[in-house]
């Protein structure tokens, strides 16, 4: 955690290209190598470089479009928000406080510019993974970069990229619209009064779409040792008491109304796993007071955070807000950089899933309701073909979220889609969700996975399995049609 600064060693380009390596990504990356197939790959790809981007889950603050104030320095806006660089630079022995984070210890937090230069001189440390295609085309295709960052280049290109930020093209909300966003849609503690979203939606000179996702997790884990005190914010906000069982369901119900009046479509539910239990009444009231009283066991805690999952999926099926379900991480595995930095700062981990039988519960009461609707995603690449496919090839009410967090990259895409597409189809996955906090990686990421579709598609096509026609209709729907219908947008 607290180790050195000195970068790992890595490959020496600068002495080739006089200390400014081109910055040049290629225009055919990720597209198949065999010439035929990358021709069918190509015109794919062409059919919908374009299309206007569909983000349904993101982590976007919408203060950043309400308030349309210019980005101050490129590490601010590419290095410390963005948990898949900082990891990795952490992992190379860079304490998080030079990477720009703050330190509740009190440890002086590093300087942009020296954030800036930690990031360039371990630039190699990104080679072969999914952020480096992601950080390439934001610094090239969005910013104009054309030198890659290195020690030597590392002042260099942060004045050059600090005074591009300055310029009206590079505020907020000219990027929005030069990104082709249709709609963005940010995660919302049930809490926030939506203040930015209802200021973008009150503004005459906005024409874009934002729209809030109610993530109630702090309100369901009954195992926090500050749930009442959640509880408690959540009474203040709905004006209904909490301090029982009954209020707290009246509350989060009151809540998911105001959301959807906002704009909200969807839910999101990130829980240890998927499973949920349905509680009589009673039962859920005797277990809540005990918690709320502090004279539960963790099990006790555990079966009431179950239950109350389970009313998520039960208000769903009544007011047909999407339930995006997001379960297997072992949220804040370090307890040490939780207390320092705090939540999301690189240190989650993923777990072994079941969903099967833990769905079962859900899906027995509410699978075939036509209001209700849930996207699944996962960590954990073994439930693919396994359970998630065939839970999606049979429940109308069950979607296939795209691979997730560490998966959203370019070999797990493909496999993904060898996955489950021969059990499930390609039309009961819900499209790409970008799940970013990097405002200037949405465009980047959903290029990605344009690319890699194009790429599985043309291979397929290759294979004789679908016609060239029948691609072209695929990847259409994967970035328009799909995304709309799952998340009802």
């Amino acid at each position: 955690m607290n180790g050195g600064t000195t970068p790992s060693t890595g490959p020496d380009l600068s002495a080739r290209y006089g200390g400014r390596v081109p910055l040049q990504p290629h225009p055919d990356r990720l597209l198949p190598p065999n010439p035929d197939t990358r021709a069918v790959a190509r015109r794919l790809f062409d059919d919908v470089r374009d299309l206007p981007l569909i983000s349904p889950h993101g982590h976007i603050d919408p203060r950043l479009l309400a308030d349309d104030e210019p980005f101050t320095d490129p590490a601010s806006l590419l290095v410390t928000p963005d948990h898949y660089v900082t990891r990795l630079l952490h992992a190379d022995g860079v304490p998080l406080h030079q990477l720009g984070l703050s330190d509740r210890d009190g440890v002086e937090t590093a300087p942009p510019r020296e954030v800036w230069r930690n990031f360039c001189e371990r630039w190699h440390l990104f080679l072969g993974t999914a952020s480096r295609q992601w950080i390439e085309a934001e610094l090239h295709d969005v910013l104009g970069a054309t030198v890659q960052p290195s020690a030597e280049t590392a002042d260099e290109l942060f004045d050059e990229l600090a005074a591009r930020l300055n310029k009206p093209e590079f505020r907020p909300r000219a990027l929005y619209d030069s990104f082709r966003i249709e709609v963005l849609a940010t995660t919302d503690d049930p809490a926030d009064d939506l203040r930015h979203h209802r200021a973008l939606a009150a503004d005459p000179t906005w024409r874009g779409r934002v729209v809030p996702t109610f993530r109630p997790d702090a309100y369901l884990d009954a195992t926090r040792a500050d749930w009442p005190q959640s509880l408690d914010r959540l009474a203040s906000v709905s004006g209904i008491d909490t301090r029982d069982y009954d209020g707290l369901i009246a509350a989060l119900e009151s809540r998911r109304e105001y959301f959807r009046d906002n704009g909200a479509t969807a839910t999101d539910h990130s829980a240890p796993d998927a499973g949920m239990e349905f509680l009589d009444t009673a039962e859920a009231a005797r277990l809540f007071d005990r918690v709320r009283a502090g004279q539960a066991d963790t099990g006790e805690a555990r079966l009431l955070s179950r239950h109350l999952l389970g009313e998520m999926a039960r208000m769903s099926s009544e007011d047909g807000m999407v339930m995006a379900l997001h379960p297997g991480s072992r949220r804040n595995h370090h307890p040490d950089t939780l207390r320092r930095f705090g939540a999301d700062t690189g240190h989650d981990i993923p777990l072994q899933m079941e969903f099967t039988r833990a769905l079962q519960p859900m899906l027995e009461r509410f699978g075939t309701n036509p209001r209700f609707r849930t996207v699944l995603f996962t960590l954990d690449e073994t439930v693919f073909s396994r359970e998630l496919a065939p839970l999606a090839g049979f429940y109308p009410s069950v979607y296939l979220g795209a691979p997730w967090w560490f998966l959203d990259a370019p070999r797990a895409m493909h496999r993904f889609r060898d996955a489950v597409t021969e059990t499930a189809g390609f039309h009961r996955n819900a499209g790409f969700i970008d799940d970013t906090r990097g405002f200037c990686s949405i465009p980047a990421r959903h290029d990605t996975a344009r690319r890699v579709d194009a790429a599985h598609l043309a291979g397929l096509v290759a294979e004789h399995v679908l016609t060239e026609d029948d691609a072209h209709r695929v990847i259409r729907d994967l970035n328009d049609r799909q995304p709309r219908t799952a998340f009802r947008l």
